[in-house]
């Protein structure tokens, strides 16, 4: 009789990964086409279900974030100051234009029809991939920022910013001469990850010093006094508190719950409503470096990639695993009453 394998609980690993970090993956609106962003210079195109590797384009330096357009194209922010767009289905690839830096993220805003961008040059960028190529031709427009741009995030109209020195800018993306809300973290360290909530009332941030801040975007008293920030992503040792960055968050698209991914190698699932982690997946091989949940929420998109915290050591090779998600670790539990009403 042969014993029967259930499938490994971290997931089912794609074939042919990164051969070096993985900047960041992201999910595809439209399938489950995920687009990887790697310090190998790559951006690849798998299909996640079928676990099959569709295109790859090599870039002149690390590629340090991805974004789709549509189905089979999507845009690139890299390291060598470019900014691409990636047509998978015809091996096609242009440069929008460039900064003076090195470009940490990249947006595509369906809502605006524009990329944004936003690099270690202090300044934010969008482009009209509409455009012919040629960088006169396609920069909408530039904005300063206080510091280098660590992340972004897009909900509808609404862009959030955050940088170096704990900066967080608040941008209508209708209006960009200048930020809507100017913020700081509320959390005393280095901002790694901002996420706005799919509902639009706001963002969660995370910061390298095993916390998130879950913050609103309404400025009255009685919104302001739901935020809060919350510890994750540590360990006790021998009476001593080991604290772990937190590179990632997801938010899953039906119930509006979210995943954090740290550098001790954990994804948490929490309900943010109600200040309560509903699941933790056991643990991967490295750090957690990026996350992503499918346009229905059934998978999700894990990044086991060493993101070097801890300067040039023997790691765990890169992996992408891709798990199935049970409704029991994503959707938010009833709240129990003590007693029920007769």
């Amino acid at each position: 009789m042969t014993a029967v394998h259930p499938p490994p609980t971290s997931g089912r690993e794609l074939g042919n990964p990164p051969t070096d970090g993985i900047s960041n993956l992201r999910f595809s609106n439209h399938s489950d086409h995920l687009l990887v962003s790697s310090w190998d210079k790559s951006v690849r195109l798998y299909d996640a279900s079928a676990n099959v590797l569709r295109g790859e384009f090599m870039h002149g330096g690390p590629v340090l974030d991805c974004c789709f357009h549509d189905d089979s194209s999507g845009f690139s922010a890299s390291a060598d100051h470019t900014v691409r767009r990636l047509v998978f289905s015809h091996g096609k690839e242009d440069i929008l234009g460039k900064h003076d830096a090195p470009v940490r993220c990249i947006e595509y805003s369906y809502a605006a029809g524009q990329v944004i961008t936003g690099s270690w040059d202090k300044s934010l960028k969008c482009w009209d991939p509409r455009g012919a190529s040629g960088q006169e031709r396609t920069l909408v427009g530039t904005y300063p920022q206080p510091e280098r741009v660590y992340s972004l995030s897009l909900v509808g109209n609404r862009l959030v910013v955050a940088t170096a020195g704990r900066h967080v800018n608040v941008y209508d993306l209708r209006n960009m001469s200048q930020p809507e809300q100017r913020r700081e973290s509320s959390l005393k360290y280095q901002t790694r990850c901002v996420r706005c909530y799919p509902n639009g009332t706001g963002y969660a941030l995370s910061s390298v010093e095993g916390r998130v801040a879950m913050e609103f975007f309404d400025l009255s008293e009685a919104s302001q006094a739901k935020k809060y920030a919350f510890k994750c992503h540590r360990k006790s040792e021998a009476g001593r508190d080991i604290v772990y960055p937190v590179n990632a968050i997801a938010f899953h698209p039906i119930y509006g719950t979210f995943a954090t991914g740290g550098c001790d190698g954990f994804v948490n699932v929490w309900d943010g409503n109600n200040k309560k982690r509903l699941y933790q997946y056991s643990k991967y091989p490295t750090s957690i470096a990026a996350l992503s949940f499918s346009r229905d929420g059934r998978l999700l998109a894990v990044a086991s990639s060493y993101t070097f915290e801890e300067g040039d050591k023997p790691h765990e090779p890169d992996a992408i695993f891709v798990r199935s998600v049970n409704e029991i670790e994503v959707k938010p539990k009833p709240k129990a009453y003590p007693n029920p009403p007769a």
